[in-house]
């Protein structure tokens, strides 16, 4: 593109050229001298600056870029450190299904025997019970008999008698 524009400017050069200048002398080396010094200037004014800006610009797009590449760093680390915790937390909650079914087997199990032991001691109680109320029933039942058979005169007491006062209280 350069090359173009520096063809362009050198054609129209030519091109534009006056004639005014055939008789009298060029002062071209005056011009050339004015120029020169004239850059010079304006590149000793303006050059430090722009170098600064430049340098300045291309230093905080590198600053920028880092803590792009820093946060991006720091997010992919969390997503690991995220993808771990998930699962180990996977590997704690097989864990812990795995526990919470044996210790419900294990209590279950406990419960079962509790309640067998307690219906052994139940059964056991009530047959004890059943035979205290039996010894009982025949205490009263001998009671009534006797007071019965004392009550009554003592001419007819008799094996007979007897028999029948005791088949009564039985029936």
């Amino acid at each position: 593109m350069s090359k173009i524009l520096l063809l362009i400017t050198i054609l129209s050069t030519y091109a534009f050229a006056s004639g005014g200048a055939e008789g009298g002398g060029t002062d071209i080396i005056q011009r050339t001298v004015n120029f020169l010094l004239f850059a010079g200037l304006v590149w000793y004014l303006v050059a430090e600056p722009i170098k600064n800006f430049f340098i300045g610009r291309s230093q905080g797009i590198a600053d920028e870029l880092q803590k792009v590449q820093d946060k991006l760093n720091e997010s992919v680390k969390l997503k690991n450190d995220a993808l771990a915790k998930i699962s180990d937390a996977k590997k704690f909650a097989e864990e812990l299904v795995v526990v919470s079914k044996k210790e419900n087997k294990i209590l279950n199990d406990n419960i079962m025997l509790q309640c067998e032991s307690d219906l052994e001691n139940i059964g056991r109680q009530n047959i004890s019970l059943m035979e205290f109320e039996q010894r009982r029933m025949v205490r009263v039942v001998v009671e009534d008999v006797l007071k019965e058979v004392l009550s009554q005169t003592n001419d007819d007491f008799d094996k007979e008698a007897m028999a029948n006062v005791i088949l009564k209280k039985v029936a």
